[in-house]
């Protein structure tokens, strides 16, 4: 049997809501991907063109730091990568953490939180930041609207 892991990446705990509920739904182990530096409100708001988010959107080569590389990616299969979705792509932290790590001949099965958009371009812009042999998929969004009943099924369907 193989073993999964949900890492996931939440600046307002509406992902981490879900990438805990997943983990249990899934039998998976979980991990936070957190930012060296926290995301406060002011450098999430998206309409303010100097905000930390949007510098860090605009800037295709920006690599936040990671507060920790303490990931034992070598011990999981399959990899539940969870965010929300920032300008139709993941945030470029998440690009820090794939960057940060070895995910050959691994599985990556995304699934993200969002306020309207879907997935976009977030498999092209994360497929550069893993070796050639990781497959890279797209998942569901998952904005809390599900049970655990439907996180199980899913999970069973993806693993």
């Amino acid at each position: 049997m193989s073993k999964t892991l949900v890492a996931y990446f939440s600046a307002s705990g509406t992902t981490a809501r879900v990438a805990k509920e997943l983990a249990q739904a899934a039998g998976a182990d979980l991990y936070e991907i957190r930012p060296a530096v926290p995301y406060t409100k002011a450098d999430l708001n998206w309409m303010d063109k100097n905000s930390r988010s949007t510098v860090e959107m605009n800037d295709k080569s920006s690599r936040p730091t990671l507060a920790d590389r303490d990931a034992d990616i070598a011990a999981y299969d399959t990899i539940l990568l969870g965010f929300p979705i920032w300008w139709y792509v993941a945030p470029t932290i998440i690009n820090t953490f794939l960057e940060s790590y070895d995910f050959s001949g691994k599985k990556i099965v995304l699934f993200a939180t969002s306020g309207g958009s879907g997935f976009g371009r977030t498999v092209a812009s994360l497929k550069p930041s893993v070796a050639a042999d990781t497959v890279i998929v797209e998942g569901k969004l998952l904005n809390g609207r599900q049970t655990a009943e439907s996180l199980k099924a899913w999970a069973k369907s993806i693993l």
